[in-house]
C-alpha cells in the first residue's frame, strides 16, 4: 500500500492512505542505512498481522528534504512576515525566500497583521512584483482565500521568523485543529515556539495539506553556493550572463550586468544588499 507520512513520534510513523490513518514501524534496514523516514514522505508500507507489526518498507523519491525542521516534499513555502509587531527584516525574509527558491517549490509572500498600518506598502514594492503576495490581518478574509487558492492541492510549509503569526494563519486555514500560539514578547515583540514537533494536517477535500513545524532555521536557509546564489534571487539572475566576466559575483567587478540593473532602477537596493551579504558569507 501507498500512504504519506503524516506524524512521526516515538518511533512510529502515522501514514495516511485514503480516508485511514495507520501506526507503522520503519524497517530494521533504514536504521541500518542511515535512512530515516520524515513526515511528508511518501511512502509504501505492508500491513502486519498484529498490532505495530504494520511497517513502512519504502521511502518514495523526495522532491526536497530539510532537516531542522524534518520534514519533506514541501511543494510551496508560504513565507510570512509581519507588516508590524515585530517589524519585517528584510534580510530575513529573503534567506527564506532563498531557502524556498532552492528548495525548488512554489513561493508566495503573506504580509500579516496588515491590519496595524505598518510596512506593508514598502514590501508591496519590494516583493510584489517578484513573487504572490497575499495581505492578511484582522478581519481580511479576502486574502485568506486568496491564499487557500493558492495553496490548493498541494504541500505547503508557513516559513518566518518568530512572532510574525504563523500559528494564527494555521489557525485560520484549518479551524478545525487549533494549534497553540505563543504570547509576543513585549520587549523583543518576538513570540516563541510554540509546535514541538513535525505534523501534516489535510485542509480541505482538494488535496491541500499544510504542515505544522517547529520553523525553519538558518542552518537550512545559507545552504546555496556561489555559482548558484545568484539565480536564487530571480531579477539579479536575469542580468547575470550579461557581465564581462562569465564568473561575474556581481560585487567589486568592472562592466557587471547586475550593478548596472541596479543604478537603473532595475533591482531594488534592499535585495542586493541581501544578496551582497550572503554572497559575502559563502565566499569568508
Amino acid at each position: 500500500m501507498r500512504g504519506t507520512i503524516i506524524k512521526g513520534i516515538a518511533g512510529f510513523y502515522y501514514v495516511k492512505s485514503g480516508e485511514t490513518v495507520y501506526r507503522c514501524r520503519a524497517r530494521g534496514i533504514f536504521k541500518e542505512q542511515g535512512i530515516k523516514p520524515a513526515v511528508g514522505d511518501e511512502v509504501r508500507f505492508e500491513i502486519g498481522a498484529e498490532e505495530d507489526n504494520t511497517l513502512v518498507t519504502e521511502i518514495l523519491p523526495r522532491k526536497n528534504c530539510f532537516v531542522r525542521p524534518f520534514v519533506a516534499n514541501v511543494d510551496c513555502f508560504v513565507v510570512v512576515t509581519a507588516a508590524k509587531k515585530p517589524a519585517p527584516v528584510l534580510q530575513t525574509i529573503d534567506r527564506f525566500l532563498v531557502m524556498a527558491e532552492k528548495a525548488g517549490t512554489d513561493i508566495v509572500l503573506c504580509i500579516n497583521k496588515c491590519d496595524l498600518k505598518g510596512k506593508q506598502e514598502e514590501l508591496l514594492e519590494i516583493y510584489g512584483d517578484l513573487y504572490p503576495t497575499v495581505l492578511l490581518g484582522e478581519g481580511m478574509d479576502e486574502g485568506l482565500e486568496k491564499l487557500k487558492e493558492l495553496i490548493r492541492g498541494k504541500k505547503a510549509a508557513l516559513a518566518g521568523a518568530s512572532g510574525v503569526g504563523k500559528s494564527t494563519i494555521l489557525n485560520r486555514l484549518h479551524p478545525d485543529k487549533p494549534m497553540e500560539t505563543g504570547k509576543i514578547s513585549e520587549k523583543s515583540q518576538r513570540g516563541k515556539h510554540t509546535t514541538r514537533h513535525s505534523e501534516l494536517f489535510e485542509m480541505d477535500g482538494a488535496g491541500t495539506m499544510i504542515f505544522d513545524t517547529p520553523g525553519f532555521t538558518s542552518f537550512d536557509i545559507l545552504e546555496a553556493d556561489e555559482e548558484e546564489l545568484q539565480f536564487l534571487y530571480p531579477e539579479i539572475g536575469a542580468f547575470a550572463g550579461k557581465c564581462r566576466y562569465d564568473n561575474c559575483r556581481h560585487l567589486a567587478e568592472p562592466e557587471c550586468a547586475v550593478k548596472q540593473a541596479l543604478e537603473e532602477g532595475k533591482i531594488n537596493p534592499s535585495r542586493y544588499r541581501s544578496y551582497k551579504e550572503q554572497m559575502e558569507e559563502i565566499l569568508k
